[in-house]
């Protein structure tokens, strides 16, 4: 699978540094649209939308982390939009977004498996249904968001899933039942989900029959948050070497994979036009 070379997408800024600026997230995050919808077992449910520069496209339904809808995830939903791809960013919390990791513990705990499938199957749903698809879905997500990810793309059918440092065990049989490729990646560091873990689950997946690409880097869990936890005023400085080249690195090949399986039809404009600065 080729691996896109240019990484910048503010003004030739890399991608770990503007995820780890909290005023970069936030401008990109303001260019997305809130959009509700409700569900019979949810209720009302919320995302922002990101629409990309020529329709129809792929829709990109983006799942956050244990932290909540944070701005940095929505950078990455504007980046996606600016890529080609129609694309939701999701909220699963209904508004909450954790400051640490005691709350992000609380929410998380919150979330019913069975309410949040059936609030990704509808967004899926609802995005397939809006005139600016052409009928493709992608579902990409980050640690929380992996495993749901994953189990949205069993509950319905899609053409590719994303999986950052995701829970993917334990589901044996019911692989049968995905679509399309799954890209995952990994942390050889990763004190949840181990490297045993992973090759289980790429065991499981070809006995399914199914196509599982996995990637495995030198770090922890959730190494594609340069912060480590929602953006914070100022600038964030500790988000190491090695994350800052995973993070990248793992980047590329979600791009490369994307590109692959759920080909845009015309590239737009850069980034950069969208964000101002004040």
């Amino acid at each position: 699978m080729p691996v896109p070379a240019g990484d910048a997408f503010l003004d030739g800024v890399p991608l770990s540094a503007v995820l780890a600026n909290p005023e970069h997230c936030h401008a990109l995050a303001a260019t997305l649209t809130p959009v509700a919808l409700t569900l019979p077992g949810a209720g009302l449910v919320t995302a922002v939308l990101g629409r990309p520069g020529s329709q129809p496209a792929p829709l990109a339904i983006v799942i956050h982390e244990w932290w909540g809808l944070t701005d940095q995830i929505k950078a990455m939903a504007a980046h996606l939009a600016e890529l080609g791809y129609l694309t939701l960013a999701v909220d699963l919390m209904y508004g909450q977004v954790a400051a640490t990791a005691d709350q992000a513990v609380a929410l998380s705990a919150k979330v019913s498996g069975v309410t949040a499938r059936e609030t990704l199957v509808g967004w899926i749903r609802w995005g397939r249904e809006q005139g600016l698809c052409d009928g493709r879905v992608a579902v990409l997500g980050w640690c929380f968001g992996g495993s749901l990810a994953l189990s949205a793309s069993l509950a319905t059918p899609v053409e590719a899933t994303v999986i950052y440092s995701g829970l993917v065990m334990g589901r044996g049989a019911s692989l049968a039942a995905l679509k399309g490729p799954v890209l995952g990646h990994f942390g050889l560091r990763d004190e949840f989900i181990p490297a045993n873990a992973v090759a289980r689950f790429a065991a499981d997946m070809a006995t399914a029959g199914r196509d599982f690409r996995h990637h495995l880097y030198d770090a922890g869990h959730g190494f594609a948050n340069p912060t480590g936890n929602p953006p914070r005023a100022g600038r964030l400085t500790h988000h190491d070497h090695d994350r800052r080249e995973a993070t990248t690195l793992a980047w590329r090949r979600t791009r490369a994979f994307l590109a692959e399986t759920l080909p845009c039809p015309a590239r737009p404009g850069t980034p950069g036009a969208v964000v101002r600065k004040s």
